[in-house]
């Protein structure tokens, strides 16, 4: 290897050390600024992307399976016309549980290439394993995303039926969390799920 070659780090380290004869202190810092927001944006429109419902359905597993039984619930069609997206119920809104939730989905871009649900029967056979993580992560969280829409301070119990009534007025004395009586709530529950 060449002297230049080998001596290619201590020079740059030097010049990144060193000011610029070139440019002035204002003249980085402003690009360095100008960098910093370019960044930024990039960062959180790529984030919000993955946001969407078009993101979520993408692959197949997905749109074949989970987003056909949420197509058959009151989180998609209502006689409010308020509809729930993946991200309402499966993102947090405040940016660092978002971060951490995000970094999590990594791990299930890593199944999607190694195939562990892409056929209807992994699906199946996965259904539960995955539908616990999310109980689990939501019960964690005292429901937070439910509770992004729904709270029980602010629930009229009168029009509801006696048996919601009953169970929301328990719910909140022993403050249990949405997840605990509501799972499979917008998804089929898995066909070998455990008696309670």
């Amino acid at each position: 290897m060449s002297d230049d070659r080998k001596n290619l780090p201590t020079r740059l380290w030097n010049a990144l050390r060193r000011p610029s004869a070139r440019y002035s202190l204002l003249t980085l810092a402003g690009g360095g600024f100008l960098a910093g927001i370019i960044f930024w944006g990039g960062f959180h429109t790529v984030l919000e992307a993955t946001n969407t419902m078009e993101f979520c359905v993408s692959c197949h597993e997905m749109e074949q399976k989970v987003y056909r039984e949420y197509q058959k619930t009151i989180h998609y069609s209502n006689p409010k016309g308020i509809r729930v997206t993946c991200a309402d119920c499966h993102v947090p809104k405040d940016w660092g549980p978002k971060i951490v939730r995000k970094v999590r989905a990594t791990n299930e871009l890593f199944h999607k290439l190694v195939g562990t649900i892409d056929t209807p029967e992994k699906f199946e056979a996965n259904r539960l394993a995955m539908a616990q993580r999310v109980w689990a992560s939501m019960k964690a969280s005292d429901s937070r995303e439910c509770r992004n829409c729904h709270t029980l301070e602010a629930m009229d119990l009168e029009p509801q039926k006696p048996r919601a009534r009953k169970q929301h007025q328990a719910a909140a004395k022993e403050k249990q969390t949405c997840i605990e009586c509501h799972q499979g709530i917008s998804h089929d529950l898995p066909e070998d799920m455990p008696e309670s």
